[in-house]
């Protein structure tokens, strides 16, 4: 049985993939293993260790923390997930987000607040 924390990581370490634009074979071989191994941690299916995770992180420019953001939230006490934050699953959501990170960052600031403003709006 997959544990949550499992899922949750390997759902972040997924998204992450896609949002840097690389391949599970990129990133394996980034890590020095095989993308099956990669697939086998995105669906949870096994576990990644720290040292795993830590080369991962490292491959992804991201804290290890990153892989456990949010988990408070989305893992319940039996056990089962429950996503509704889980946007980057949805194509146009994971383009909009590299589109996004492609502005300059001065725009992207400004971008950022116009939409806090219109969400506030709403």
């Amino acid at each position: 049985m997959k544990h949550p924390v499992d899922v949750h990581v390997g759902k972040r370490i997924r998204h992450r993939r896609w949002m840097v634009g690389m391949t599970q074979q990129q990133l394996a071989e980034k890590v020095g293993i095989k993308f099956q191994q990669i697939q086998k941690y995105e669906t949870g299916m096994n576990r990644v260790s720290a040292s795993r995770l830590w080369d991962i992180s490292s491959a992804l420019s991201v804290p290890i923390s990153f892989f456990f953001e949010g988990i408070e939230a989305n893992a319940s006490l039996e056990g089962e997930q429950t996503l509704p934050g889980d946007i980057l699953g949805d194509k146009e959501a994971l383009e909009l987000v590299r589109s996004y990170y492609a502005i300059p960052e001065n725009q992207r600031r400004q971008l950022f607040e116009l939409a806090r403003v219109l969400s506030d709006a709403a």
